[in-house]
């Protein structure tokens, strides 16, 4: 059935199958996207990236376009996200910050103390002109394909800002949450206003919903998370909450956090691997949908593997208000992309009306 004689599947990205399971309404059918479906997967995406550097190619609209319409194209996905980078807010206000292959964000002059705070450079929103050019490109290319905007929430930043790059442990963030109190409260409220900024120039461009990455937040006790992280997730959300576009919330690990996680002010709760969906439906409550939650990894396994636990994660997803279909994280990079396509079209046919 096409989108024009389809009384629920619209021909506008607002009133898509991604937005109405969003809101919690009818769908004609499960809505897919992957995270990180734009990426190392995709022999096209290798390609146009030789010789050009991951930041380089978040701020080149061109490239910012192509790569977001590549998975789109291959796999039939229900939604693009933008090709961006949760550390691209600090590189735009001017943090010496380098993505090295193989490592990840390694920041040349930590975070370490009160004065580091306050030397943090903000984000002006004139220099993210480069941002708005690719929104509307791509808004114009995807026609009724809602494009999903991002940013990386106040805690997973300032794990970067901190330890200088990735961690296991967090033991420096930590340990700085805990030590100097009035000086994590004025990093994480920076931080939530750079979040806010660089998701607001998104929405003004045209994006249909927005996803605030906390990947991190999983480390952190849910007495930490509600007292020192939950309040600057919040603020990122309120100050977002003028414009009526869709509103998801993911972390990694998340399972015990899932009610605070909830409270945060998103209209969708993504949900990693680790917990079924029903449970996840449960404890975060009926007043928000849900995403995710399949495990990257079982997309290396054998064919049968892959089906059934596709089966799984599509029935418990109909636990929740609504059900957006994706990963419990990123597409890993070793994964074939004719599988991701083989799900798309799995979820479809087990979610068709």
């Amino acid at each position: 059935m096409s989108a024009a004689t389809d009384p629920i599947r619209s021909a506008v990205p607002s009133d898509s199958d991604l937005v109405r399971a969003a809101r919690g309404l009818p769908v004609s059918r499960t809505p897919v996207w992957f995270m990180r479906q734009a990426g190392r997967s995709l022999p096209e995406y290798r390609a146009l990236r030789a010789g050009t550097g991951m930041l380089a190619a978040c701020q080149d609209p061109d490239l910012v376009t192509e790569i977001t319409l590549q998975p789109v194209r291959r796999h039939g996905v229900d939604a693009a996200i933008l090709f961006s980078d949760i550390v691209l807010p600090l590189v735009v206000a001017g943090v010496d910050l380098d993505i090295k292959p193989g490592v990840g964000p390694v920041i040349a002059q930590p975070v370490r103390t009160a004065a580091d705070v306050d030397a943090l450079p903000l984000l002006d929103p004139s220099h993210l002109d480069f941002l708005t050019t690719a929104v509307r490109s791509l808004v114009g290319e995807l026609g009724p394909t809602p494009l999903i905007g991002f940013a990386g929430a106040p805690f997973t930043l300032a794990t970067y800002l901190i330890e200088g790059g990735p961690s296991k442990e967090h033991a420096r963030t930590k340990a700085f949450m805990y030590a100097e109190p009035a000086a994590w409260s004025r990093l994480m409220e920076r931080l939530a206003l750079s979040a806010a900024t660089f998701l607001r120039v998104q929405m003004d461009a045209g994006v249909s919903a927005v996803q605030l990455f906390d990947s991190w937040a999983g480390v952190l006790s849910a007495a930490d998370y509600e007292a020192r992280v939950l309040p600057y997730s919040r603020e990122v959300f309120e100050a977002i909450g003028f414009r009526d576009v869709p509103r998801i919330h993911f972390g990694v690990g998340t399972g015990e956090l899932l009610p605070l996680i909830g409270d945060a002010g998103a209209d969708v709760v993504g949900v990693d691997w680790r917990i079924p969906l029903d449970e996840a439906a449960r404890r975060v409550g009926p007043g928000r949908s849900l995403q995710g939650n399949l495990d990257p990894a079982v997309l290396l396994a054998d064919r049968a593997t892959v089906d059934r636990e596709v089966r799984r994660v599509v029935e418990q997803g109909r636990a929740a208000r609504g059900h957006v279909f994706n990963l419990g994280h990123g597409v890993l990079p070793d994964t074939d992309p004719g599988v991701l396509t083989h799900v798309v079209e799995l979820v479809h046919e087990l979610s068709a009306r």
